[in-house]
């Protein structure tokens, strides 16, 4: 069975399933950060938000692995979410106007990822 043809089964038993998890989802680059919008069934076919920002990071020994922080909304709250989200936005924007000075959403991280460690000299003081 090709891998078309199994992500097509798979899918055809996910949505058969009385569970039908993922609806609908929206990845949304910014930056540094994807903010991830993925739309959710329970099993009650109850729809509900879930927002997970990911950002690259990188541990002290140069492993780089995502950093992740999920919020679960539901739609009982999306007014009172909505309602404070654009408050909050438009406090921001009339403090601090945007300036693309500050817009790093274009900028080029390539140089920084290409480091090659082998390459660093460490200097031995005795």
């Amino acid at each position: 069975m090709s891998l078309e043809e199994q992500d097509n089964q798979e899918k055809s038993n996910f949505e058969g399933s009385k569970f039908r998890e993922e609806v609908f989802s929206k990845a949304v680059r910014a930056g540094k950060r994807t903010y991830f919008f993925d739309v959710k069934a329970t099993r009650r076919n109850e729809l509900y938000l879930t927002i997970t920002e990911s950002k690259k990071k990188s541990d002290s020994g140069g492993n780089q692995f995502f950093e992740k922080h999920k919020i679960f909304l539901y739609k009982e709250d999306f007014d009172k979410f909505v309602e404070g989200l654009a408050e909050i936005i438009e406090y921001i924007k009339e403090k601090q106007p945007y300036s693309e000075e500050f817009d790093d959403s274009d900028e080029d991280l390539s140089e920084y990822s290409n480091i090659d460690f082998e390459d660093l000299s460490v200097s031995k003081s005795l």
